[in-house]
């Protein structure tokens, strides 16, 4: 199996980095490997275009290559409701979960997360922001978030939105602080936007039907094995994360276990699909069914 990861040195998609790395695939009977490859709207193309078996990823962002969610199904979470945190320069001593302090300032955010930012913003009716690309690129072999933490120590945006390592390592570093924890603080609404999914295309779940119900039990053991021993995550660590980022996945994986629940509610779908019809990336009122694949 090739597995996909838009984000790596991470907690966003830990569940499926663990379900590899712990041995869960193979429990099932199948070699998996995984990759990364950024931003999730090219992990998708990839997905649509045969390239890949199954990817981790936001489950609103297959339809940036599945148009109305025709020719994909999302097969069990990763993890519950929006995963991202706005992080903003320290010296700026913002109030946590006031959003007005990004007026005027350089946000950063990768493609497809970007998304939720964007709409939160709008809702709140905040203008005079830019909130786009961190400057300079980002490292395809590294962690959205770590760039963004760098670019921020460098004075080259002001501001970021990214997965929990980043924000974790600038506040660490002094040189961010954390405006919202959007699983935690953002509003209901927000908070349904998107969450991390499984996903596999059509032609998959018409060819390996097999392979797509041993994923799902894959990940659902790995949810298992670290909400029972959440220091399963530094085992993890060590064997694909730099050393300073593996001594801190095992916190940053305890606060989120409380979110490990591989189940896809209807209300989730219907909240996701309201968010992605409001952004314009849904063009059509799609069934629970269409979704979500019942195998």
């Amino acid at each position: 199996m090739r597995i996909a990861i838009p984000d790596l040195i991470s907690p966003s998609y830990f569940p499926a980095i663990a379900a590899v790395e712990l041995g869960c695939f193979k429990d099932q009977g199948f070699d998996a490997t995984l990759e990364l490859i950024y931003p999730v709207t090219r992990t998708y193309e990839q997905l649509r275009d045969g390239q890949l078996d199954f990817v981790g990823g936001a489950s609103h962002a297959p339809l940036y290559a599945f148009k109305d969610w025709q020719g994909c199904k999302l097969l069990c979470a990763l993890s519950q409701h929006m995963y991202w945190f706005l992080v903003v320069r320290k010296d700026l001593n913002p109030r946590r979960g006031d959003l007005s302090i990004v007026k005027g300032l350089r946000i950063g955010a990768a493609p497809g997360p970007v998304d939720g930012l964007k709409r939160m913003v709008a809702v709140a009716g905040i203008k005079d922001v830019h909130i786009g690309p961190v400057p300079g690129g980002v490292d395809k072999s590294a962690s959205f978030g770590l760039m963004a933490a760098k670019a921020l120590g460098e004075g080259t945006i002001d501001g970021f939105w990214a997965n929990g390592m980043g924000a974790e390592v600038a506040v660490r570093k002094g040189v961010g602080a954390l405006v919202l924890d959007a699983r935690r603080e953002a509003s209901e609404e927000a908070k349904g936007y998107t969450f991390a999914a499984l996903v596999a295309s059509e032609k998959t779940l018409r060819e390996k039907p097999q392979a797509a119900r041993a994923a799902v039990v894959a990940i659902k053991a790995a949810q298992r094995m670290l909400i029972d021993d959440p220091e399963r995550a530094t085992e993890v660590g060590r064997r694909v994360f730099p050393p300073t980022e593996t001594s801190l996945i095992a916190e940053l994986v305890r606060r989120d276990v409380p979110f490990y629940d591989a189940n896809i509610s209807a209300r989730s779908v219907e909240s996701m699909n309201r968010f992605a019809r409001d952004i314009g990336l849904l063009s059509k009122q799609v069934a629970y069914e269409d979704v979500v694949w019942k195998g």
